[in-house]
């Protein structure tokens, strides 16, 4: 092996045993950083838009709204969407604060 084929092999950081390789120093795009929040707050939305079903659907809509009655759809199931929603919240607001901070030193 030549010796800049050895100082090309340093300079890479392995992980999960050769699965993942990164250059040292090396920081996340931007456009990485910013997915997973994206993503995140998406699903959010997702999760209280849709808590109670699609009632203003034009055709699926009365079907819905009588499954909401014949299963009494109350306040247990609003209160677990509910806190199903806050966790990837937080999941969001930790991974954006990790994302945008300091890389680490290696």
């Amino acid at each position: 092996m030549s010796e800049q084929d050895k100082q090309g092999q340093e300079e890479l950081k392995d992980y999960a045993g050769g699965w993942m390789m990164e250059r040292k120093g090396t920081d996340a795009p931007v456009f990485l950083k910013l997915v997973t929040p994206i993503i995140s707050l998406g699903g959010v939305a997702y999760l209280i838009f849709q808590m109670y079903g699609d009632v203003d659907h034009a055709t699926r809509g009365p079907l819905v709204q009588q499954f909401n009655a014949a299963t009494k759809i109350g306040s247990t199931s609003t209160i677990l969407m509910s806190v199903v929603a806050a966790m990837v919240f937080i999941y969001a607001v930790v991974v954006s604060v990790f994302a945008f901070r300091k890389p680490h030193k290696d």
